[in-house]
Parts: structure tokens; C-alpha cells; sequence
């Protein structure tokens, strides 16, 4: 057993390591103020996470970034909830129907879907080319699957059903069986979907950058703009987007681990 303990150690220790290379490298570069010749930077300063922290362009896609991000999940989260809940329980025979329907987007390649978004809505009675709208439907669709599986498995763990029978034989009418009984209990779940979701959608760049590019400058389109500008800086908006997806990815992990525990009580 120790051999294995050992060589299992060894190779994630090795892989780790491998990850976190090019992200130290960066953090290193983005805190620089000359590194060409010295295998170290030959200085340090944070002048260029002050730079970018008081740039007005990097606070307004943050702020731009979060807000369509934020209406898509809500959106995903107002559709989704009750879609699945409706499914599980009531219209059981539709659910391989609705599972092969939300899987979809992992079929559609970004680019082919901007395109068709783009022609779809660019005229007619309906016109959203370029409006953020049309964003927010597409990173809706984008979410899907990563909503279905973790609010379809939160129900799966509770046992929606017999919950649900077992409300009602009690009184409770199926608009409270569901928010008193399920909705507390899946909250879990849908936790740790939207926060999957956001981490998804907040590195997102082909359809944010072909849909609203020109009109509507989103955190990765800025990256992008700056990239040619300064390394030093780009660097630091790497950093700082790394920081972000690490804490959420954290918090997504720790839910992860708290729902799982509830499941095998």
C-alpha cells in the first residue's frame, strides 16, 4: 500500500505542479517591472493592479460581465426549477425527452450557434442583433445541461416523489409540497449548479465576442483588447480572473462535498 501511496502522491504532486507553473509565472510577470534577462524578475510592484483597478474600461466589462451573467443564471434558475420539478414528478415519460433536449448545447459549436443567432435575429419583427439580449438568451442556453444534472440530481437524491405523495396525503396543496418541502431541500443543488454556471459563463468569449463585440465590451473581450497593449497588465487581468473562477470553483467544490454528505444520510 505505501509504494502506491507513494506514486499516487508523486504524480498529483507532478500534475499540480505542471498546472501551476504557467499561473505562477504569470503572477510573477503581472507584479514585474523587467523580466527579460534574470531567471527571477529583476523587480517588483503592483503598479499594474493599480492601473488596471482605476481603469474605468476594466471596472465597466467587470460590472457588464456580472450583470449578463447574472440575468442569464436567474433567468435559467426561474425556467429550469420548476420545469424539472414539473418533469420529475407529474410527466415522468417526458424526462429522457427533456434530458436530450437540454444536452444539446454541448452538440452546437459557439461559433454555428452565433451565426444562426446572428442571421435569426439581425431582422425581421424581431431585431436583437447586438443588443445584450441576445447574449443572455444564448448563455441561458449555454447553462442548460449544467442546470439540468445538478437540480435533476438534488431531486433524485431527496426522492422528490415519495416527498411529494407524501405532502399532499397530508394536505398540502402541490404550489406548497413544492416550495416547503423540495425547494428547501434541492437549494443545495441549485446553489452549486448557478455557481458552476457563473464560473462557465463568466470565461465564456466566442459568443459574447461575435454577438455584442463591437457594442457591449464584456471581461474577456477586454482582455482580448489589452492583450496588445502591455503584458505586464494582461498578465494581471489573467491573475485576477484566475483568482475569481479559484474561489468559486472552491466554494462550488465545498457545496459539492456538504450536498453529497446530506445524500448519504
Amino acid at each position: 500500500m505505501k509504494p502506491n501511496k507513494v506514486f499516487h502522491a508523486s504524480l498529483i504532486t507532478i500534475v499540480m505542479i505542471y498546472l501551476f507553473i504557467p499561473l505562477v509565472a504569470t503572477f510573477l510577470y503581472s507584479i514585474s517591472t523587467d523580466w527579460y534577462r534574470t531567471i527571477l524578475p529583476e523587480g517588483y510592484t503592483l503598479s499594474w493592479y493599480k492601473e488596471l483597478f482605476t481603469d474605468p474600461r476594466f471596472l465597466d466589462a467587470m460590472q457588464r460581465t456580472l450583470l449578463v451573467c447574472f440575468l442569464a443564471i436567474c433567468i435559467s434558475v426561474t425556467v429550469m426549477v420548476p420545469t424539472i420539478f414539473i418533469v420529475t414528478v407529474y410527466f415522468s415519460r417526458w424526462e429522457r425527452a427533456l434530458q436530450g433536449l437540454v444536452m444539446l448545447p454541448y452538440a452546437i459549436p459557439g461559433v454555428v450557434a452565433a451565426v444562426g443567432l446572428i442571421k435569426l435575429y439581425s431582422s425581421g419583427p424581431i431585431v436583437l442583433s447586438g443588443s445584450i439580449w441576445i447574449l443572455i438568451g444564448a448563455y441561458f442556453v449555454i447553462v442548460l445541461p449544467y442546470m439540468y444534472q445538478g437540480i435533476r440530481n438534488s431531486m433524485r437524491t431527496i426522492d422528490a416523489i415519495k416527498l411529494v405523495e407524501a405532502a399532499e396525503l397530508l394536505g398540502a396543496s402541490r404550489m406548497q409540497a413544492f416550495w416547503k418541502v423540495i425547494f428547501p431541500n434541492i437549494l443545495t443543488g441549485i446553489i452549486v449548479s448557478t455557481l458552476l454556471s457563473f464560473s462557465t459563463l463568466f470565461g465564456e468569449f466566442v459568443l459574447a465576442n461575435l454577438l455584442v463585440g463591437g457594442h457591449y465590451e464584456t471581461m474577456q473581450i477586454y482582455l482580448i483588447r489589452r492583450m496588445s497593449e502591455s503584458g505586464h497588465l494582461t498578465s494581471a487581468i489573467v491573475v485576477t480572473y484566475f483568482i475569481l473562477l479559484f474561489v468559486l470553483s472552491g466554494i462550488v467544490m465545498r457545496l459539492g462535498k456538504s450536498s453529497s454528505k446530506e445524500g448519504s444520510r
